[in-house]
């Protein structure tokens, strides 16, 4: 692979890691979809968004594989 690709790559990682920084939280919908996994006790709190992180997955490799074609 050329630096010149992986630097692009690695940058176009990077303003996606920014950008879920910054508007993570004021996407109503994300973290709340059914299959993301909740417990609460009294003194125990777990919390896994399983299926917001599949679909985060599927949109970086739909990504990916479009900037490898």
């Amino acid at each position: 692979m050329e630096i010149g690709k992986a630097l692009i790559i690695f940058g176009l990682i990077l303003i996606l890691l920014g950008l879920w920084l910054t508007f993570a939280g004021k996407i109503p919908f994300l973290g709340k979809l059914p299959g993301d996994i909740r417990f609460q006790r009294e003194n125990f709190s777990f919390y896994f968004p399983l299926v917001s992180c599949l679909i985060v997955s599927v949109l970086i490799s739909l990504l990916l594989w479009f900037f490898r074609r």
